[in-house]
C-alpha cells in the first residue's frame, strides 16, 4: 500500500515538473497536430524545439535572454 502511494506521488511530482519546465510541450503539439490535422507530417522534436526557440527570440514580449 505504501509503495503504491509513493509511486503515485512520484508520478504527480514528475507531471508537475514536466509542466512547469514545459518539457511536455512537444507531446501536446504532436497530439494537437494528429487530432486537428490528420495526415500532416509531424516535425521531429529537434525541429519543433528549433522553431519554438526562433519564435520566442523573435518576439520582444518574451523577455530578456541571458546568453
Amino acid at each position: 500500500m505504501a509503495a503504491s502511494v509513493l509511486l503515485r506521488v512520484v508520478r504527480h511530482v514528475r507531471w508537475y515538473v514536466r509542466e512547469l519546465t514545459d518539457e511536455s510541450a512537444y507531446e501536446r503539439y504532436v497530439a494537437h497536430v494528429r487530432a486537428a490535422h490528420p495526415g500532416t507530417c509531424v516535425p521531429s522534436r529537434r525541429e519543433f524545439e528549433r522553431k519554438r526557440t526562433d519564435r520566442q527570440e523573435a518576439d520582444p514580449r518574451q523577455g530578456f535572454r541571458c546568453c
